[in-house]
């Protein structure tokens, strides 16, 4: 995939257009929410005023999952569990050498910001893209299932190759008081990518693999 055609397409999700001939789960969920609601670019300023959106989009979510065979009735056994991040437990399948996150959105506003980001992800970082499994509610919480292949890391990764792979895509690496952050901004789409840092891009025979991201489909000033 070349260049203007990623980026043709990383702006009709920011957009909300619906991705015409996708058949995965992760896209059409995305694409089923971007029907019946909007997308916004203000979804990171405004974190908190979307919080009735986000309720809403649950109950539209559970009884979309259960009209498509997308409920999970139960989680991995503790056994596999691997760790706990800032959004997700992750465990280890051993049959098909991938991670089970089990996710709860933290991190945005709506969910159709969720999907968006894993869309992102999947089109930017295909060699971890998520596989969307279902749905799970765990203690009457509500959580997306994902799958993602298991890398381990054979080298270091140097924080600056990872900064020339996302200027290539068009990313810039943001300063606050004159330093360099973990965070991205995308000027011509309006995209934000946050926190990447040496635990979430893993580098093995000097490939980048990019396991933890957060997007936003957001305009911010600079």
């Amino acid at each position: 995939m070349n260049i203007n055609d990623t980026r043709s397409k990383l702006k009709n999700i920011i957009d909300g257009v619906i991705i015409e001939g996708a058949t995965d789960n992760c896209t059409a969920t995305r694409n089923i929410l971007c029907s019946s609601f909007s997308t916004s670019t203000t979804v990171k300023r405004d974190f908190e005023s979307k919080s009735i959106s986000k309720k809403e989009q649950v109950e539209f979510l559970r009884k979309y999952a259960s009209e498509n065979a997308l409920l999970i009735g139960q989680a991995p056994s503790e056994s596999q569990f691997l760790a706990r991040g800032g959004e997700a437990k992750v465990y280890f399948e051993e049959e098909t050498k991938s991670v089970i996150k089990i996710n709860d959105g933290i991190y945005y506003a709506t969910w159709l910001e969720f999907f968006n980001s894993i869309v992102i992800h999947n089109l930017l970082f295909p060699n971890t893209a998520y596989t969307f499994l279902g749905f799970i509610e765990i203690e009457d919480d509500f959580f997306a299932v994902l799958k993602q292949p298991f890398v381990t890391a054979g080298d270091v990764v140097d924080l600056s190759d990872v900064k020339k792979l996302l200027a290539y895509n068009g990313f810039e690496n943001t300063l606050r008081k004159g330093l360099p952050t973990n965070n991205y901004y995308n000027k011509e789409l309006g995209l934000i990518l946050e926190d990447i840092h040496d635990e979430n891009v893993i580098v093995n025979s000097n490939t980048l693999f990019f396991i933890d991201t957060v997007f936003y489909t957001a305009f911010q000033e600079q």
